[in-house]
């Protein structure tokens, strides 16, 4: 049993990296069974959010080159580009980090809350696909169960920060009246459903939510009091709008460079703020070129981020020793669980040793014995049956040389080594 976590992430690699590492929704199933066919993995996990690219693997023994030779080739990577980038974290470290993860103290937003429901529906992808079983399951409750103590217990996230919440402080600090501003929102998943809130909260004068479906956008335009149109009427949109902030799950670039020149023309020349949460990304890199336009990254927002975790950092050391508490609790219970089948198969060899000699017992008191000395015939026999494996094994491994196992027999039978014995009387 051992336990993997790998991946890259926002410190170790840059947004072009990321993209390219990123798995959609619709590729996980297949990834995580090739996953489990082709490496020595077990059990697995795969979370991929903007921000990150993770996997967590159960392996019988540790094989970190084999998964990340895997992930290269799934995604048409260098394996040397892939390794410089990529961290390898091993069993009591793999799961302090799931947990750290999942707590969002090793989120680009610290404590956001948005990273424990993601790591949720990577396991439920993973059980759907069949890849995870009791092991890498326990690690997961275990996980879940931390992050919501560290919620619970300490006010890492208290203030509303996220990397939503950041791009709308952004937006504040260049339209310092939002409520004289038009946001055109691309995508319904749950960082724009953030944005929106936000942006409704700071009195936004008009938020228009485009998507893929129009259905899925009226169900959150409904929330805010917002207006639904389709990805196509994006063009149209655009030139009414101050603010486009963009996360999707697309593969290829939403709005290009052209689209966003024509609606500068039309709004002669009126500056736009625009935020790119997704990964890969939405908007091409080519439209920050562009005279009054604003182009941030979820990269560009780490200098607003900083700003607003200042209040956090008290409540990350308090979140650290919950963290710390909880990775070790659980490789406790685990260790103690290794030890279940062992204890298992040994009270069965004792009951069936038992149950033989307790037969021996019964046949001699039927045909007449003393109960007395079928008693203590029985208590001879019982002992010296339960006794004779072990005694073999120690002077076979005493003679072997194996000191270190008398140390272990010692202390596994509790005998007191201060006892005197008969050889020394």
């Amino acid at each position: 049993m051992a336990f993997l976590a790998l991946g890259i992430n926002h410190k170790t690699a840059s947004v072009d990296v990321r993209e390219r590492v990123a798995f959609t929704p619709e590729q996980l199933v297949e990834a995580l069974q090739q996953l489990c066919r082709i490496t020595p993995s077990r059990e697995a996990a795969i979370l991929s959010t903007c921000n990150r690219s993770e996997l967590y693997l159960e392996q019988d023994q540790l094989e970190a080159d084999a998964v990340l030779a895997w992930l290269a080739n799934y995604h048409r990577l260098s394996l040397d580009e892939l390794r410089a980038c990529a961290y390898v974290h091993t069993d009591d470290e793999a799961v302090r980090h799931m947990m750290r993860v999942a707590s969002g103290l090793d989120s680009m937003v610290l404590g956001e809350p948005q990273i424990l429901g993601q790591m949720k529906s990577a396991y439920a992808v993973a059980r759907e696909a069949g890849t995870v079983g009791p092991l890498l399951g326990r690690l997961f409750q275990a996980t879940f169960s931390t992050a919501k103590t560290v919620r619970t217990d300490t006010a890492i996230g208290e203030n509303p920060v996220s990397v939503a919440f950041a791009a709308v402080s952004l937006a504040k600090q260049i339209f310092s009246d939002l409520n004289r501003s038009q946001a055109l929102l691309i995508g319904a998943g749950e960082t724009i459903t953030l944005v929106a809130r936000h942006l409704h909260e700071q009195g936004i004068k008009r938020i228009v939510v485009a998507n893929r479906t129009l259905e899925r956008a009226s169900v959150l335009a409904e929330q805010f009091g917002a207006h639904a149109v389709l990805l196509s009427e994006i063009p149209q949109e655009l030139i009414n709008s101050d603010i486009v902030i963009s996360s999707t799950a697309s593969q290829l670039p939403i709005l290009g460079k052209g689209a966003v020149e024509n609606a500068l023309r039309l709004r002669k020349h009126k500056p736009m703020f625009m935020v790119d949460i997704a990964v890969p990304r939405d908007i091409e890199a080519q439209v920050g070129e562009l005279d009054d336009v604003y182009l941030y990254t979820v990269d560009d927002l780490h200098e607003v981020v900083a700003e607003n975790l200042k209040s956090r950092q008290g409540a990350a050391m308090a979140a650290e020793d919950l963290v710390s508490s909880g990775a070790g609790d659980f490789m406790l219970r685990l260790r103690e669980l290794a030890a279940v089948d062992v204890l298992r198969a040994y009270r069965q060899q004792a009951e069936r040793l038992r149950d033989e000699e307790l037969l021996k017992a019964q046949r001699l008191l039927a045909n007449g014995g003393s109960a007395e000395e079928v008693l203590a015939q029985l208590a001879r026999g019982l002992t010296n049956k339960l006794l004779h494996a072990p005694s073999v094994q120690l002077k076979k491994l005493s003679a072997e040389g194996r000191i270190d196992a008398l140390t272990v027999a010692q202390e596994l039978f509790a005998l007191d080594e201060g006892a005197p014995n008969k050889s020394s009387q």
